[in-house]
């Protein structure tokens, strides 16, 4: 009787309280009305910031599902955490409604109409796991279940498939796939997968859905396929071979990259592109489908993995797979489709510049401007994927930072048109001759004896600007006393950005600052500064609108020639 007490009282604790909403649950609602938000984004031109957000990277116990995302739906912004779901008001970035559960980690999620889905597990206890149904308006909680798991959760944005008001989970064997209505919760469908096929866990591009199509990756064991099946019914629209496939979907286009080629297929399974080779994509390549097009960036080669691998940007009709136009360019990281432009993120402006780039683009044409967007990307950094979206005259963008530490954030800007300049907007309107020579930074004087500038200059359209400038001995490598041939010492300059204004040029300088893991604070020169390297090898340094990197491989060179440069440019300006 003792023991049946015991037994009886642990289930009624574990009930009452471990698994209670009144204490675990952080949540509010809102009953404000539903913000607008057109389908548009900002004009061809010069962006600046409307409004900005860094959301730090959760620290879980399940480190690869520590990530940060984003989405932007029913005119709100959607911040989704392993701490949880934030929802903003899109056009201000002021908070409507959050859903946080103390001592649990967000692990997935979905969304679908107007329903946000959150699946949670509570930290130390994985088989102890929670989906629950939230409207995406007003935070309203409308239904809860134990007990399903995500169908193949995409792993670099914790997101699972769902679409036409469905949600699509799986259960622990993961050989079975199952419909539950977004809105009550309800099981509506069930599909059972082929013999000796299951659902992966979590992948990067593992899995995607439109209200059209819903796609997984699954393991099969010799001969791994991709299945597209019909959100609403769980219908298969097709099936396709593909050795370990990395999927996306967009619209009624699912894209397919099984690491010898990247495939496209419309709904009825039809193959209308194919592209060959093991390095067109590095994970999945960036791809929108609008207007009967498909818009899709990938590499034209193998290239060293720096986050600028992408090159070319295609449009291709999707009725009759033929190209309409092209665009080569470096490193697509992103890509967007509001108010009839075609928006596309680039890791980099030009190289060695420091602004990542965006361009505008006529998707009937290819034609479009480039211009530099006020945040900075590193490759190596993770905790969101790269992402971009547009709505409300607004352009919304998301990059990873090394900060704050240990595990870093995301960042994200929401830009709107800017003010035109007198110069290009690919340089947002400064003009070109704003822009010192690299070269002309030093002098002989400043220099050890022997060496010689050799200018790099660099080309963003039909702008050049001479960059960088490396000094280097006549002779690259001289003799020591005791014989053997040593590499002699290199200095460098790069102009990295002048922006409009010193205000412009400090809040570049210190996102910069953000996504360097390694920086070393503080350097005295210009009027911020600090040191990569230890001792400090290279000087980023602001002065004015300007921003310089020093390079040198002498111990402390590099800051003395900083200073040199700072008094330099106060003194041009």
């Amino acid at each position: 009787m003792t023991l049946v007490t015991v037994v009886c009282g642990v289930i009624l604790a574990d009930r009452l309280i471990l698994q209670a909403e009144w204490w675990q649950v952080n949540r509010t609602v809102t009953h404000a009305p539903h913000p607008p938000l057109a389908d548009l984004g900002p004009p061809p031109g010069p962006v600046t910031v409307s409004w900005q957000l860094s959301t730090p990277v959760a620290d879980s116990e399940l480190p690869a599902y520590d990530r940060v995302a984003y989405t932007v739906m029913e005119g709100e912004l959607v911040v989704v955490s392993g701490h949880g779901l934030t929802v903003r008001d899109a056009r201000t970035g002021r908070e409507r409604w959050h859903y946080y559960r103390g001592q649990w980690s967000l692990l997935g999620w979905a969304r679908t109409g107007h329903v946000l889905v959150a699946y949670l597990e509570r930290t130390g206890h994985r088989g102890n796991r929670l989906m629950v149904g939230l409207d995406a308006v007003s935070g309203t909680l409308l239904w809860r279940q134990r007990g399903d798991v995500p169908a193949a959760t995409e792993r670099s944005t914790l997101r699972w498939p769902a679409g036409y008001g469905v949600v699509i989970v799986t259960e622990d064997g993961r050989h079975t796939l199952y419909g539950r209505a977004a809105a009550t919760g309800r099981r509506v469908w069930s599909k059972r997968l082929a013999h000796g096929c299951l659902l992966p866990e979590a992948v990067p591009y593992g899995s995607a859905a439109s209200d059209g199509v819903a796609a997984f990756g699954l393991d099969c064991g010799a001969r791994d396929r991709t299945l597209a099946i019909d959100p609403r019914t769980g219908r298969t629209l097709f099936t396709t071979s593909a050795a370990h496939p990395a999927v996306s979907v967009s619209g009624n286009v699912t894209v397919v990259f099984d690491g010898t080629g990247l495939h496209a297929y419309d709904r009825n399974g039809r193959e209308f592109l194919v592209r060959r080779g093991e390095g067109v994509c590095r994970d999945m390549c960036p791809a929108v489908a609008n207007g009967g097009r498909l818009f899709i960036a990938y590499d034209l080669a193998r290239g060293p993995e720096n986050g600028t691998e992408t090159r070319r940007l295609e449009s291709i009709d999707i009725d009759s797979g033929s190209l309409s136009w092209r665009r080569d360019m470096s490193g697509y990281t992103a890509l967007s489709v509001s108010g009839g432009l075609l928006y596309g993120l680039r890791s980099r402006l030009a190289d060695p510049l420091l602004p990542a780039g965006i361009d505008v683009i006529d998707p009937a044409t290819g034609a479009g401007t480039t211009v530099p967007a006020p945040l900075v990307t590193r490759p190596g950094l993770d905790g969101v994927r790269p992402w971009l979206a547009a709505g409300g005259g607004l352009l919304y963008v998301a990059v990873p930072t090394a900060r704050p530490r240990p595990f870093g954030a995301a960042r994200l800007v929401a830009l709107r048109g800017g003010v035109r300049g007198a110069g290009p907007p690919e340089l947002a309107g400064v003009p070109a001759r704003d822009w010192p020579d690299a070269c002309s930074l030093l002098t002989k004087h400043d220099l050890p004896r022997g060496y010689a500038p050799e200018p790099t200059t660099v080309q963003i359209e039909g702008v050049r600007l001479r960059a960088g400038c490396t000094y280097r001995l006549r002779h690259h490598k001289h003799r020591t006393s005791d014989g053997p041939e040593r590499e002699a010492a290199t200095l460098s300059v790069t102009v990295q950005w002048v922006a409009a204004d010193a205000k412009a040029a400090s809040a570049l300088f210190w996102a910069a600052r953000d996504t360097q893991s390694g920086a070393r604070d503080p350097v005295k020169a210009g009027d911020a500064a600090y040191g990569l390297g230890a001792p400090s090898g290279t000087v980023v340094m602001q002065v004015d609108r300007t921003i310089v990197t020093v390079t040198a491989n002498v111990p402390n060179r590099a800051t003395q020639l900083a200073t040199l440069i700072a008094t330099r440019l106060r003194a041009a300006a």
